[in-house]
């Protein structure tokens, strides 16, 4: 498992205080759900505070791309096999099998960090602009016309 920052080390630090800050600017009818809200977040664990970001879906994306990059050992292996075999002898199963779990770990561990601070720059989640939000309205008029036709 790919963690994304070192033990001890917080990079949502600032973005976490930004919203408790926004939440104690609100008016006095809505403190209540702020309060709510802050509580709820603080259950989260400290990656998933904060605003919202695709950090785990770039992780999930870079350990399936590093457990993808392990399987070329088995394929350099197989293309080589010939004089691996000489020089490992009977020993070339075990071999693979072993430096492909190993490669795999470092391969998972580092393309998932990288995934996370990728995921985190670029899967953002913002507001629709007024032509999407448009767009959006429409597209679900016309299909909540194609469910009543249906019906």
């Amino acid at each position: 498992m790919a963690f994304p920052f070192p033990q001890g080390q917080q990079g949502d630090d600032e973005e976490i205080s930004d919203s408790i800050e926004v939440g104690q600017e609100l008016p006095p009818g809505e403190q209540g759900t702020a309060e709510e809200e802050l509580s709820a977040e603080a259950q989260l664990p400290p990656e998933a505070q904060g605003e919202t970001n695709g950090g785990p879906l770039g992780c999930c994306l870079g350990v399936t791309v590093g457990l993808l990059l392990s399987l070329t050992v088995a394929i350099l292996s197989r293309l080589y096999a010939d004089p691996l075999a000489q020089v490992f002898h009977s020993g070339l199963s075990i071999t693979v099998r072993i430096v492909m779990s190993i490669f795999a770990i470092a391969a998972a561990a580092v393309f998932g960090y990288v995934g996370w601070k990728i995921g985190k720059r670029l899967y953002r989640e913002y507001e629709l602009s007024p032509r999407q939000q448009q767009r959006l309205a429409h597209l679900e008029q016309r299909q909540l016309q194609r469910q009543a036709r249906r019906h």
